[in-house]
């Protein structure tokens, strides 16, 4: 564990030291993005399943219940195909798994305890990425929207290349790491460091929740 500790030290030293240590700011308009939060990978029926999406799910209805006290937007993302799965092309081929977001299937559904409200905007989406062939980027926008809390499943998939484009497309990401959820630990881990060092800001609950209630109209 010392080892692991000291290597983890060495790297993070090593990028600081090549200018991976940049910080973005905080916002004045944030909101809250919860990608593909739904019964795929919390369901122990779905191949997806795993229990670190189940640790994570917690930390979600926690911010997501603040955000709403607060008055900052709450954006669902979740996926759905059609019938043979071409919309999702590629990526539908590559991953098998996918085949649990066919039609009206269960696993595509939110779980019970964090469910839209009525006037909460619900993006449904095809690919990795909660922009890639969506209205995200607009819908946004027209909210003036310049920062996004960015949680959900998984870490190394649908977050990460949500988080890639929100920076691409000119909104803040701020990831939050207990409130993201993955197969392993290893990917998790590996991925966060990633983002923090090129893409996002990762940011634990507690700060994402001292930013939530920093926030003023």
């Amino acid at each position: 564990m010392t080892n692991t500790i000291h290597k983890q030290e060495d790297l993070q030293a090593d990028y600081n030291k090549a200018g991976f240590d940049g910080h973005l700011a905080f916002g004045n308009r944030p909101a809250v993005l919860l990608v593909d939060v739904v019964q795929a990978y919390l369901d122990r029926a779905s191949p997806l399943y795993a229990a670190g999406f189940v640790r994570a799910l917690a930390a979600c209805q926690r911010l997501t219940a603040a955000a709403r006290v607060a008055g900052i937007p709450v954006v669902f993302t979740r996926v759905k195909y059609n019938a043979n799965g071409m919309d999702g092309g590629l990526f539908y081929k590559k991953i098998r798994a996918l085949e649990s977001f066919l039609g009206d299937s269960p696993f595509g559904a939110f779980p019970s305890t964090l469910q839209p409200l009525a006037d909460e905007l619900v993006v449904t989406k095809q690919y990795a990425s909660a922009f890639f062939g969506t209205s995200l980027t607009s819908s946004l926008a027209a909210l003036g929207v310049d920062t996004l809390l960015i949680m959900g499943f998984s870490t190394s998939g649908c977050v990460r290349a949500t988080a890639l484009d929100a920076l691409q497309y000119g909104f803040t990401p701020f990831v939050v790491r207990d409130a993201c959820g993955d197969r392993a630990l290893a990917p998790h881990e590996s991925n966060l460091f990633d983002l923090q060092a090129k893409y996002a800001e990762v940011v634990d609950e507690g700060e994402a929740l001292d930013l939530i209630a920093s926030f003023k109209f």
